[in-house]
């Protein structure tokens, strides 16, 4: 299966996603995006990223090679469409932490994949998380929460939606998501198919 988490940016995605990944066993792959920026420090090709070069990425992507792609500060981000492809015919589950451009994108090319949209409690929270970073201007986190508000409204595109309050609850809400998704019948049809020789 393909499990995607997104939602409006300072909403907790990231930390949401690790704090699934740390708890065992979890049994899910972490989709691995490519990007043309530099690797920084530490970073290594095919964990952190798959490094490519632009004009490599822009082949990719006329090829429809990208899953999903968006292009920031001069430089594409996307997830490479094969790699997903091998591991679910492997039989593994991929899980995606991408923004909300990015997730209709794979809705639109993977119609079976599972959306789950992370929400923040309220949009005076998910400035307050946006200020605590330190990192951008008023007037950048009052165009996040203007982008956010557009975003909240596309909720209704997903499957389910879990309410990031408190990082362990919405962690226990997601994983209840997957082991739910795991245990429909027409997910476990198949392998009884095989062994009934039907």
């Amino acid at each position: 299966m393909l499990f995607l988490l997104s939602g409006p940016s300072g909403v907790g995605k990231g930390t949401v996603r690790k704090a699934l990944f740390k708890k065992e066993p979890h049994k899910l792959l972490y989709s691995i995006s490519a990007t043309t920026r530099k690797p920084r420090r530490g970073e290594v090709d095919g964990r952190d990223y798959f490094f490519t070069t632009k004009s490599k990425f822009e082949e990719m992507i006329n090829a429809g090679q990208m899953l999903e792609y968006a292009q920031y500060v001069d430089n594409y981000y996307g997830t490479p469409k094969n790699w997903i492809d091998d591991q679910r015919e492997q039989g593994n589950d991929v899980f995606m932490e991408i923004e909300v451009n990015g997730a209709m994108q794979v809705r639109a090319k993977v119609p079976d994949a599972i959306l789950i949209f992370l929400l923040p409690p309220d949009l005076m929270q998910l400035r307050n998380r946006l200020e605590l970073r330190g990192t951008e201007s008023d007037e950048v986190i009052d165009e996040r929460l203007k982008t956010a508000r557009q975003e909240i409204l596309m909720m209704t595109n997903y499957d389910y939606a879990v309410v990031n309050d408190k990082v362990d609850r919405a962690v226990k809400k997601v994983q209840t998501i997957i082991d739910a998704e795991r245990l429909k019948a027409k997910r476990l049809a198949n392998g009884y198919m095989k062994i009934l020789e039907v």
